[in-house]
């Protein structure tokens, strides 16, 4: 039986991987903190979900915390590492920078160094569309040079690509970075703009829609981030022998590296995308129209041409569709608690 490291195991994303590979029938040991950046009790719900079957173990710790790390990998031995697990968000980023420093490079450097000492299979990690920046050029492609973050989040997801090139490098450790591109679906997190959304529309607040509603996202369903996240998980990387140092391309390397896009590659407005909620809510939003904000890019495309030919899947999920089963999960959850 395999066993799987899911870290962010109580996270939006954590959770319905873990969910797909226990189906599966793998053995999955998920970790998190249980940080109150958003609600517990969603995360707790989470978890009480994946408890159902006895193939699923918790650890309540943090993987910024060395010990904890490395007591996780004396206890069990992993198949392949999966960490989801980040301190999320783009604008919390300049409200408390420390909480990225810890969370997202002392952290992503402990899974680096357990993972090579204990002879993981691959490290498959989350990075994020935000490492595009100030990058305009559409749509983004893993070919493109990514060195002008707009956030400090953006700045610490390129930062784990780095250090992971460094240790598939240095010490021959199969990695691979996945780019999520605004990921969307039930049991979401409560920061993200479809959820407020949803939640203020139903309670007739006024939603804002930064600069001035004139936003396009790649709106990606859940599922599809899952699918992509397992079939890359076991497509281990090799060493690219053709790999020209004269003309380096970021998306792979002669070391056993990768980097993906994963996206809906069909961009939405945002005016489109809350006309679509409000039809399916059935209710009318207020808006208020804002100024961008610091840390915002003004739209996300994501070229997955390369995940399409590797592992031969590209999202499908319909906007519509995903959404109905968002509002769908958030109406029976929140209507019961």
């Amino acid at each position: 039986m395999e066993t799987v490291l899911i870290t962010g195991a109580a996270g939006f994303i954590g959770y319905h991987t873990a969910e797909r590979l226990l189906r599966e029938g793998v053995r999955v040991i998920g970790i998190d903190d249980l940080n109150d950046y958003y609600d517990v009790g969603l995360k707790r719900s989470r978890l009480e979900r994946l408890g159902a079957t006895d193939r699923f173990s918790f650890v309540e710790g943090s993987f910024a915390d060395k010990e904890v790390v490395d007591r996780l990998f004396q206890d069990d031995a992993f198949d392949y590492v999966v960490h989801l697990g980040a301190q999320a968000g783009v604008r919390y980023s300049l409200e408390r920078p420390d909480k990225y420093v810890a969370s997202n490079l002392v952290g992503f450097a402990n899974m680096l160094e357990a993972c090579r000492h204990r002879g993981v299979k691959h490290l498959v990690y989350a990075s994020s569309s935000s490492v595009y920046g100030a990058n305009v050029t559409m749509p983004f492609r893993t070919t493109d040079p990514v060195d002008h973050p707009v956030s400090l989040y953006a700045a610490t997801k390129k930062s784990n690509e780095l250090m992971a090139h460094t240790y598939s490098h240095l010490f021959g450790l199969p990695t691979t970075g996945l780019r999520f591109f605004t990921v969307y679906g039930p049991w979401g997190r409560p920061d993200m703009a479809y959820f407020s959304f949803t939640r203020d529309i139903l309670a007739g607040k006024t939603i804002r829609l930064f600069n001035h509603g004139d936003m396009r996202r790649d709106f990606t369903y859940v599922d599809d981030i899952v699918e992509g996240v397992v079939r890359v998980m076991r497509r281990v990387p090799a060493p690219n022998p053709t790999w020209d140092r004269e003309h380096p391309n970021p998306s792979g390397s002669y070391a056993p590296y990768k980097v993906y896009n994963i996206g809906n590659n069909e961009p939405v407005a945002l005016g489109e995308f809350v006309a679509t909620l409000e039809e399916l809510l059935g209710v009318k939003a207020v808006v208020e129209y804002a100024p961008m904000q610091p840390g915002d890019v003004y739209a996300t495309y994501a070229d997955i041409s390369e995940l399409e030919r590797d592992v031969g899947f590209r999202p499908s999920t319909p906007l519509r569709e995903g959404l109905r089963r968002f509002v769908e999960w958030y109406r029976g959850y929140y209507e019961n608690k």
